[in-house]
């Protein structure tokens, strides 16, 4: 049973096609690359998807529950997070409380017992050692460099313990090394059983982080494979990469 699985979803805009009946299924533990160019539907089906916006056709299923109707934040709840391009932290919050935030909201959320303060401030630690970000923890968002906010974002989405991350364009105007490190974050957040779906365009980055590649164009899926396939297929070369 796929842990997303999206079924002929479609959304329009007045008389524009944005997204027109895309299927999508992705498993446990996949790392899906999202491409296309710009104003290919990318942004409104993962908008479709985490629940800012509402779908007129088709229907998300979420592990294994339709989340059709369910608001952002309660999809969150369950295990769906994303991360965006423009990281938006809190700025008067230090890096450490900007994570202590989603744990509030999220994890102390949802049924169960819930997390102490010390067990926050655990947490917090843990998440920032993962970044690398440990020795930012007292600092203000506005002290870190471009790599280092787009490691905060990743913590943040990361503090609601998700089993599905879509990570936004988390490398746009990194250098080559900074990308390369987001990438290994990425790939190591997947290893500690993470789904990811990460949205990009920088071609070498989908490349080496994507087990799956799947194509929009114009709001229709026009691929869904193997990268080395995908990225040979004629239509995919005409439409995207032959631009």
């Amino acid at each position: 049973m796929p842990l997303l699985e999206v079924t002929g979803l479609g959304k329009r805009f007045g008389g524009f096609v944005a997204l027109d009946g895309i299927d999508l299924a992705v498993t446990q533990g996949e790392r899906v690359g999202l491409i296309g160019p710009n104003g290919s539907g990318k942004s409104t089906l993962v908008n479709c998807i985490c629940g800012t916006l509402a779908n007129e056709t088709g229907t998300v299923r979420f592990d294994g529950e339709a989340i059709d109707g369910l608001l952002t934040h309660e999809r969150t709840r369950r295990g769906m997070a994303r991360s965006f391009q423009l990281p938006r932290p809190f700025a008067t919050l230090t890096v450490a409380e900007n994570l202590r935030v989603p744990l509030l909201y999220t994890v102390n959320a949802r049924p169960g017992p819930r997390l102490s303060s010390a067990e926050l401030d655990t947490r917090c630690a843990d998440l920032l050692q993962l970044v690398a970000l440990a020795d930012k923890a007292a600092k203000l968002p506005r002290d870190l460099t471009q790599v280092e906010m787009r490691k905060l974002e990743l913590a943040r989405a990361m503090a609601a313990e998700p089993k599905l991350l879509i990570a936004d364009e988390s490398m746009a105007g990194l250098s080559q090394s900074e990308v390369d490190d987001i990438v290994s974050l990425l790939i190591k957040l997947n290893e500690r059983g993470i789904t990811i779906i990460m949205i990009e365009h920088i071609m070498r980055a989908v490349m080496k982080f994507s087990q799956r590649l799947v194509v929009l164009v114009s709001g229709k899926k026009i691929a869904d494979g193997k990268p080395d396939d995908v990225i040979r297929d004629s239509e995919v070369e005409k439409a995207y990469l032959g631009q």
